[in-house]
């Protein structure tokens, strides 16, 4: 079975600051690049608190994912930057609050990240494509 890879792209997401796609499909596989607090309408990181720089960044997840078809309970495994380690318990509640149960597999780093305070990458599964493969 060969799976073409198919370069995903939401206009209510913000565009990216690199060589690379906000999300590549693979089959049934939707992989997503990392996702940040950035403005869809200027690309730039916005200005906030923690709170609303993690809710922004989950928001530019479901954006992508909804170009692809898809939604937060889509993800099957999500990986979560954090600027600073004091953060977890906060973004917990804010996971918590907008990821539907069950929730996915997941990894939390602690990592310097360079102007923002989270990122989040995730991979999501079409469970219509995969049962049609």
């Amino acid at each position: 079975m060969t799976f073409e890879k198919k370069t995903v792209t939401a206009k209510d997401a913000p565009k990216g600051r690199g060589p690379f796609p906000q999300a590549l499909r693979c089959g049934p596989m939707v992989f997503l690049s990392g996702q940040g607090p950035l403005s869809p309408a200027t690309n730039a990181p916005i200005k906030g608190t923690f709170a609303e720089q993690a809710r922004q960044t989950l928001r530019n997840v479901q954006a992508v994912l909804a170009a692809a078809d898809l939604g937060l309970h889509d993800i099957v495994k999500a990986t979560i930057y954090l600027q600073e380690s004091s953060r977890i318990e906060e973004f917990n509640e804010i996971y918590r609050e907008i990821m539907p149960e069950p929730w996915p597999a997941r990894t939390l780093i602690c990592a310097g990240l360079r102007g923002i305070e989270v990122e989040i990458d995730v991979i999501a599964m079409d469970r219509t494509a995969a049962e049609l493969s």
